[in-house]
């Protein structure tokens, strides 16, 4: 196990600590530092930022030769952290404690050491690694932030208020779809610094609102979570899987949702974030792109298309078909036959 000693704060410090660690130098961008893994220890790079108001980010994108353990060691309260595992997989523990906390691909975690116990992060070797932290010193948060945060409910007021650090906590979970959609657009960002460095500070604060929000959705009882996961990305595609198979004899959306292992909200608000539609306006333009294709590609009757896209009444099904695409079945059809026509006569 290879072990890198960081004994200093901020973001800036933690990153020149480990340039010095590794024995290779950094770079300084408006305010962005970053440095890239030696050759003889791994491939990739790890940077970071400070803002105003305690906030900060680093961003380990990294594949090590050798099982690697990052130790935070410096002799002062260290910001609260917000871990978010993109991928790969690491450890965490705090220094005073035996316990380690494994925190897979897409799963994040919350970590408040107390007094001045300090972090160790560990990465497996030949893994890549993408790991993304919002760093928050708690004291200068509070000192710009003190009136707003008396509004937050338990746990996070007592925890953004424990300046001196005076309790440990800890808490994981599957980070949202939303967060997700951000990480990943953090990771392909590619800008000058002084775009990146805007960019970023609001991201910092865009990651806290929304993990705020999503610590309050997590302490619901499992029926009653509304924001979904991007563990559960994997339920949404099986919930389009059936719609797209079934669509003659489709169950009720709430039937997939059980089908899938989702609640009726979260299924509703995964197809907004995922396809910007609701459940119910994706399957009547699944089933009106698939009358187009039967109406185009072969002779069945209307009233069988209008049952074979789950339609019990023709009447309907040609009345949504005029107001999605102006023209009635019939039309449509007639139209179709006009142009194969005329085609064929310029041959």
């Amino acid at each position: 196990m290879k072990t890198v000693q960081v004994s200093s704060l901020p973001i800036k410090d933690v990153i020149t600590d480990i340039a010095r660690e590794w024995d290779v130098p950094y770079t300084e961008n408006c305010s962005i530092y970053e440095v890239l893994l030696p050759e003889k220890i791994g491939k990739g790079k790890v940077n970071g930022i400070d803002f105003n108001e305690g906030l900060g980010l680093i961003q380990y994108d990294c594949v090590f030769f050798e099982d690697t353990e990052i130790k935070f060691s410096v002799d002062k309260v260290h910001p609260l952290k917000f871990l978010f595992c993109q991928e790969g997989c690491i450890a965490h523990q705090f220094m005073n404690e035996s316990i380690w906390h494994n925190i897979p691909q897409l799963k994040n975690a919350i970590v408040a050491s107390s007094e001045h116990n300090g972090h160790v992060i560990q990465f497996k070797k030949n893994e890549r690694t993408l790991l993304n932290s919002l760093e928050l010193d708690r004291r200068k948060f509070q000192s710009k932030v003190s009136c707003e945060l008396k509004s937050l409910g338990k746990p996070w007021n007592g925890l953004l208020n424990d300046i001196l650090a005076k309790n440990t906590f800890y808490h994981d979970g599957f980070y949202s779809l939303e967060l997700a959609g951000h990480f990943k657009e953090w990771s392909e960002f590619d800008n000058d610094n002084f775009i990146k460095r805007l960019y970023l500070e609001g991201l910092a604060y865009k990651i806290l609102t929304l993990q705020i929000v999503q610590f309050q959705d997590d302490l619901r009882k499992e029926g009653n979570k509304t924001l979904l996961r991007q563990s559960e990305l994997k339920q949404l595609l099986r919930a389009i899987d059936i719609i797209t198979n079934q669509i003659d004899d489709l169950p009720t959306i709430e039937s997939i949702a059980v089908q899938v292992g989702l609640n009726e909200k979260k299924l509703q608000q995964g197809f907004r974030e995922l396809l910007g539609k609701s459940v119910n306006s994706y399957i009547r333009e699944q089933r009106l792109l698939m009358a187009r294709h039967l109406l185009k590609n072969t002779d069945y009757t209307l009233s069988s298309i209008s049952s074979m896209i789950g339609y019990k009444s023709k009447s309907y099904f040609s009345k949504i078909f005029k107001v999605e695409y102006g023209l009635l079945p019939s039309e449509y059809r007639n139209k179709i036959a006009m142009r194969k026509i005329d085609l064929k006569n310029k041959l």
